[in-house]
């Protein structure tokens, strides 16, 4: 059975950073294009970053240069690394198999002033 489990989130500083791991099991995530999205009040499964499976990232423009996504084949993981987190960073963080429209559980990121 396919399955992505997120994991990683926590309480952060402002300006802190996190690093969110995804794991994939029952299909191959390289395979396939991997999403991450961020719902926010007003913003359902607001998008945040998409993995393709050549390797080539997109960005929604509030993250650019803060967040980068990237993927380990030999783990079937894919994370999200998040530098520089602003207040409103803040969410419950999704990884999603597009072709599927898989979704995990979702992980807790809260920022702190």
């Amino acid at each position: 059975q396919a399955q992505l489990v997120e994991s990683g989130g926590g309480l952060v500083q402002s300006g802190g950073s996190l690093r969110l791991p995804c794991a994939g099991s029952g299909f191959t995530l390289s395979d396939v294009i991997m999403t991450w999205h961020a719902p926010a009040p007003g913003k359902p499964r607001a998008w945040v970053a998409t993995f393709a499976p050549g390797g080539a990232t997109f960005y929604t423009d509030s993250v650019k240069g803060r967040i980068t996504a990237s993927r380990d084949d030999a783990k079937n993981e894919l994370y999200l690394q998040m530098d520089n987190l602003q207040l409103e960073d803040t969410a419950v963080y999704y990884c999603q198999n597009f072709d599927s429209q898989l979704w995990g559980q979702g992980t807790q990121v809260t920022v702190s002033s």
